[in-house]
């Protein structure tokens, strides 16, 4: 079957035979069909729906959604979801820093996998947030740290409740794992309580939510959608929670974490968005059993991220490298401008926090395309949805206060006018 996807014989969505059919057809044990099915899922070849049966997946696990995109060439990029490298810090100096001290104190093995300065404020600026208490790990980006927490607690064929629309690099790690992604719509406010209940109910083992700058809307946990949430969680306390805060250090909105009322979480802060893409560097914090399971298991691979990256990052909080309130302002004057336009123009975008903007559409294809003739790149929501209704995301990094107008009106052109409160 794997050669046969890969052959483009057995196309995308394609219905593949229940168990015993086959194992009829092909005089074996059911349970050697079963046996196989399992490895074409844990393999991200195919994908089941209880009862619905197994189909081959609409793209493999191979082809991630960062490749649904247009050619740029051309244009301007609005659709990459980059931070503005102006308001990035340099890094020649806590660079240099760091490799001095490495110089003085070389890191060899069976040094900690944390930094000690690094683990004091990170857990300090958590403490702050209210993040209940609990140790702290180092990994390499925010997917990284969520991939440890799923492996260290889900096996293939568990379901994960995800935002719809969401990440699109978590909604290709989910089947990559083997796992079932189960989509819960979502507002500005944050994921739907009802639609989280719903997804707990029918089986989900496991939630992930975004606290703040969700992408691609931008969404923002409310205090009282908090509340709700809280209260859902409560009432399923085996569900693992993760929560994804990659927008620290550039939102301006109070956390509002959702952790404390299931047995296991996990809570993670990525440096990519405020400090820098590449220094691949997020901290995570949760309850003691999971940290203990994600950090013997890094323990196994990689071992530890690079002090020198660690050492740079603690450097960066420790002198307050970046003004977090003027970054916030920064994307929030773009961001709002923007959204402000297209709603003159009739569009109800989506863009409460962070640096995205999400404009529901009723043909994104044609959207896509008719904004690429005038000039301007966007990211199709193919990229970002399981179920949800079609839309565009725009990155306002690149964008000039000047340039807000025309890109409305492009988008107004584009796109026609659209009329949507919730998201699913």
């Amino acid at each position: 079957m794997e050669r046969a996807v890969g052959a483009g014989e057995l196309p995308p969505g394609q219905l593949l035979p229940p168990l015993r059919e086959l194992a009829q057809r092909l005089s074996v044990n059911p349970n050697t069909v079963a046996a196989a099915y399992r490895v074409l899922r844990e393999r991200g070849v195919i994908e089941t729906a209880g009862r619905r049966g197994s189909r081959v997946r609409s793209r493999p696990s191979s082809t991630p959604r960062e490749w649904i995109g247009v050619d740029a060439a051309g244009a301007r990029d609005l659709s990459s979801g980059n931070p503005d490298p102006a308001l990035l810090p340099p890094l020649g100096t806590p660079l240099a820093a760091a490799a001095a001290r490495a110089a003085e104190r070389p890191t060899l093995y069976g040094a900690p996998d944390v930094v000690p300065e690094v683990a004091g404020l990170a857990r300090a600026a958590l403490d702050a947030d209210g993040v209940p208490a609990g140790p702290v790990a180092v990994t390499s980006g925010a997917l990284d740290a969520i991939e440890r927490v799923l492996a260290a607690h889900l096996r293939p064929g568990d379901a994960v409740a995800v935002e719809d629309p969401g990440w699109g690099s978590l909604l290709d790690l989910i089947p990559a794992l083997g796992l079932r992604a189960v989509p819960v719509g979502v507002d500005d406010d944050g994921p739907l309580p009802e639609r989280v209940e719903q997804a707990l109910t029918q089986g989900a083992r496991a939630l992930v939510v975004t606290d703040r700058a969700q992408n691609p809307t931008g969404a923002v946990v409310s205090a009282t959608r908090a509340r709700e949430l809280r209260t859902v969680l409560a009432a399923h306390p085996s569900v693992l929670l993760i929560e994804d805060d990659h927008g620290h250090g550039i939102v301006d909105l109070p956390l509002r974490p959702l952790a404390g009322g299931t047995d296991h979480w996990a809570l993670v802060r990525s440096t990519a968005k405020a400090y820098g893409p590449d220094l691949r560097l997020a901290v995570l914090t949760g309850d003691p059993v999971t940290l203990d399971r994600v950090r013997g298991r890094q323990r196994l691979g990689p071992g530890w991220v690079s002090h020198l990256l660690q050492d740079t990052v603690g450097g960066l909080w420790r002198t307050g490298a970046v003004d977090a309130a003027a970054v916030a302002a920064s994307y929030d004057t773009r961001r709002a401008a923007l959204v402000g336009a297209l709603r003159v123009r009739g569009i109800a975008a989506h863009g409460r926090s962070g640096m995205n903007v999400w404009v529901p559409v009723p043909d994104e294809t044609g959207a896509v395309a008719r904004l690429l003739a005038s000039g301007w790149a966007v990211a199709p929501g193919a990229r970002f949805r399981v179920a949800s209704p079609p839309g565009i995301r725009l990155t306002v990094s690149p964008l000039a206060p000047d340039e807000i107008e025309t890109v409305a009106a492009a988008v107004a052109a584009a796109a026609g006018v659209t009329v949507s409160g919730r998201l699913d």
